[in-house]
């Protein structure tokens, strides 16, 4: 039992259920926002400057920006994220995917305070804050489920059947060019402003989607069940023991020679060969091979 076990006896019982689908209701209740009070948007994204002036709801109230994007494709990236982060939560239980979330949003909340200050370290420039949304660290449900169910067939949109397998690969590629597109967004901007400003800007272009992928590896390893070296040292010994020809103890052989009846139980010594002038399987040992009468089948 690793650690977060114990954390799951002890607090489990507080989980929200299928906390995923409250971050798409706040991604929902965000783009109402947009079209009947856009104002508003000034006082929710993360912004560090503000944050540290006592806006501090900030640190939360970003997990209602929805992410940048036609309507219609996000919308049907949320209807199909609905059953799958409710498969899931079937797999690891409300408490891990409360903590995979939550630590998701608290993560991205350090990710991108770290991100501003080494920025003004560096470059000198306040007000550099990564937009962050929960748009990412929704779509990694996706690749954590794939990585469980690797072998599993869905259709993709509703249309497409694939391997998730193949699906996990596609959201990597996928991830990977992003941040590719981003940087060289930055170093076209790095080649007017300096390079220190485009690297900075593709990192902070790029730093939402990192620190998703962060949390999927943390997620992961954190829920993997340790094995200790008693543990390990058993297994090994009894794998090498169910390795063995004969098995130690099973009675049970693998040669017998079809004249004598003898196995290699009762002389481990005998040499055991099939016999390929007899029609079927028939095997002698040393003693038959070259004197027995072979046997053919009768037409």
């Amino acid at each position: 039992m690793n650690w977060m076990d114990k954390l799951e006896r002890k607090w489990g019982r507080y989980a929200i259920p299928d906390i995923h689908r409250y971050l798409i209701i706040a991604i929902l209740i965000g783009y109402a926002i947009s079209y009947l009070a856009s104002g508003l948007f000034d006082f929710l994204t993360f912004n560090v400057n503000a944050i540290l002036h006592g806006q501090i709801w900030r640190l939360v109230t970003w997990i209602l920006i929805p992410p940048s994007g036609k309507l219609v494709f996000t919308l049907l990236f949320l209807i199909c994220l609905i059953p799958m982060g409710h498969t899931l939560e079937q797999i690891f239980g409300s408490f891990k995917m409360n903590v995979y979330f939550i630590g998701g949003i608290i993560l991205s909340d350090i990710g991108g305070l770290i991100t501003y200050f080494v920025c003004y370290l560096l470059t000198g420039l306040s007000g550099v804050n990564v937009s962050l949304t929960t748009y990412y660290l929704l779509l990694t449900t996706f690749m954590a489920l794939a990585l469980c169910m690797p072998d599993a067939t869905v259709n993709l949109y509703f249309v497409l059947p694939i391997k998730m397998k193949w699906m996990l690969a596609l959201y990597f590629a996928d991830l990977a060019y992003e941040i590719y597109e981003n940087f060289r967004v930055g170093s076209q901007f790095g080649s007017v402003l300096g390079h220190n400003v485009g690297m900075i800007m593709g990192v902070v272009l790029s730093a939402q989607i990192v620190f998703a992928l962060i949390n999927l590896g943390l997620f992961f390893y954190f829920t993997k069940q340790r094995v200790s070296r008693k543990q390990k040292k058993r297994q090994k010994e009894f794998r090498a023991q169910f390795a063995a020809e004969p098995r130690p103890g099973s009675g049970i052989s693998k040669h017998k020679c079809a004249i004598c009846g003898r196995t290699e139980l009762d002389d481990p010594n005998l040499v055991f060969r099939y016999c390929s002038k007899c029609e079927g399987n028939y095997e002698y040992c040393q003693d038959h091979l070259f004197t027995h009468k072979h046997v053919k089948r009768m037409n």
